[in-house]
């Protein structure tokens, strides 16, 4: 296995003997945190609808030495979560930690948005993430199938910070992460509670390389992008599978219910209409004036 040692935080044995399945995982962030994963350790098993892009991804985690596989599937569609699960336990004997990073988005401004176009997105990623966790249940639960009767598995959704305020030309995004974040909550508060399962997210900033980002920031808004970070970059999809790797492993086994931005302080971020420079000015003027306005009240006749 190619060694992760000199480019990861991460002891290589981190996942070891986990067994993993991720939607969305033969491209992208997705891949990236499946390539981490069995780099680290890790079994993985990856679906998606695109068989051509399945077979590449496994063709690519084996010539790494990973153990993996590929089974079609749409989240969309509980016949498919179910077979996809089952396929996984099969071959591997266990499952130890579900990602769900299969996604939909496209721009678009909300007159010019459809009520199918809205629930297309909707289905992929609230009512994917949903059935891909209520289908998982039982492999994931403490004492699940092939699990260790002692503890539960780890879940792991993808979001976004659109949400957070609010994003233009992404309505029907905002709404399905929105939703996804308080599955997450939801789900860590009772089967963290009834089945040892922690259920966390991330929620990844504007990542170069990625089809997300070339879809919706055209090339000549990227830079206003990078002028806007409080860390004046674009992430990596590297900095997302660190992310992944973390909470997913005993070094995040405490925590539970929470969605963690990975975006370089973004959403937080406003563009600065005014410099330091003038800032410092100002500041400079008020002290002066009330430097002067004390001077004044201290040899005032009505102060005697």
């Amino acid at each position: 296995m190619e060694s992760s040692s000199s480019s990861s935080p991460f002891k290589d044995d981190i996942l070891k003997g986990k067994v993993a399945l991720l939607t969305g995982g033969g491209s992208g962030i997705g891949f990236e945190i499946t390539s981490q994963f069995g780099k680290h350790g890790a079994s993985v098993a990856i679906m998606g609808r695109r068989k051509n892009v399945l077979d590449s991804a496994v063709s690519s985690l084996r010539s790494m030495g990973i153990q993996a596989i590929g089974l079609v599937g749409d989240v969309r569609k509980r016949e498919d979560a179910i077979r996809v699960l089952e396929s996984t336990v099969k071959h591997f004997g266990r499952l130890d930690i579900l990602v769900n990073a299969a996604a939909g988005n496209f721009l678009a401004s909300p007159e010019d948005l459809s009520p199918n176009g809205f629930r297309t997105v909707m289905d992929i990623d609230s009512v994917g993430t949903f059935t891909m966790c209520h289908e998982a249940l039982k492999y994931l639960k403490k004492g699940g199938i092939g699990r260790d009767i002692s503890s539960g598995g780890t879940i792991l959704n993808i979001s976004a910070t659109l949400h957070y305020t609010a994003s233009w030309y992404q309505i029907h995004v905002s709404a399905a992460k929105a939703a996804v974040d308080s599955i997450t909550r939801s789900l860590a508060l009772e089967w963290g509670t009834d089945y040892d399962i922690r259920v966390n997210g991330i929620a990844p900033g504007p990542i170069e390389g990625t089809t997300g980002l070339s879809k919706l920031v055209p090339d000549e808004a990227t830079n206003k992008i990078e002028e806007y970070l409080p860390l004046y970059k674009l992430g990596e999809k590297k900095d997302i599978a660190m992310a992944a790797l973390y909470l997913t492993s005993d070094a995040g086994k405490y925590i539970n219910g929470m969605t963690i931005a990975v975006d370089g302080g973004l959403w937080l971020s406003r563009p600065r209409h005014i410099s330091k420079e003038t800032v410092k000015e100002l500041s400079r003027v008020v002290e002066k004036r009330s430097r002067e306005e004390a001077t004044t009240n201290r040899i005032s006749p009505s102060k005697l």
